[in-house]
């Protein structure tokens, strides 16, 4: 079992569609014997109506997400697993990104008057991965894994919710962050980068930093 070298609990994997978050979680947990908490996609019933209809379905697929989200994140607040080793792919604050990506003016504000209602105060990871990638490749990706749910997924909306992610993380300060750029390396292809992933983190100094030579 591989160790990180520091006094992490909860990591967090993050970046936009196609990125490898979910591939990233599996392999790392395992590696490090943690825990594993991964959003539940699939189970959103308008997230392939919104696919085909994105204005008409924004909304209820945002709200869906949203409640799906705190649900499952109550849960582990109550069984206090925040205090074992855990990986996850996502960060709760993903709700808020892809809500002003996909809504109108309006829709954001009713979505943010819900949040605001329903939301508490949910302990903070102690690192955030931030999986960067171009668009182009991560459409290339999406087609690769061939969902179903998927198949009307745009190069333009990739674009939107890149631009959104590398907005929000480029001031992103809440916890130490490691951007990784994967357009040259696939962890789905390359099960050693986990060890270099792994040792890299143990080399983190600062609160923000970029991890893009693989040679390391």
């Amino acid at each position: 079992m591989a160790t990180l070298g520091l006094d992490i609990k909860h990591i967090a994997i993050e970046g936009g569609i196609g990125v490898g978050k979910t591939t990233l979680a599996r392999g790392l947990a395992k590696k490090i014997n943690a825990s594993l908490l991964l959003e539940t996609i699939d189970d959103n019933p308008f997230l392939a109506l919104f696919y085909q209809d994105p204005e008409r379905h924004g909304l209820s697929v945002q709200l869906s997400f949203l409640f799906s989200r705190l649900k499952q994140w109550q849960s582990l607040v109550q069984q206090d697993l925040f205090h074992s080793v855990m990986v996850s792919d996502y960060l709760f604050a993903k709700d808020r990104l892809f809500a002003m990506t996909n809504l109108s003016d309006e829709e954001f504000a009713l979505y943010d008057q819900v949040a605001q209602l329903v939301a508490i105060d949910l302990p903070k990871p102690d690192l955030v991965i931030f999986l960067q990638s171009s668009a182009e490749t991560a459409l290339s990706r999406v087609k690769k894994r061939n969902r179903d749910i998927e198949k009307d997924i745009t190069i333009d909306y990739i674009n939107q919710v890149t631009a959104t992610y590398d907005n929000f993380f480029f001031h992103y300060q809440d916890t130490p962050l490691l951007v990784v750029q994967t357009d040259r390396i696939n962890f789905a292809d390359r099960p050693d980068a986990l060890d270099m992933l792994i040792q890299r983190i143990g080399h983190m100094r600062s609160g923000t930093e970029f991890w893009a030579d693989f040679s390391e």
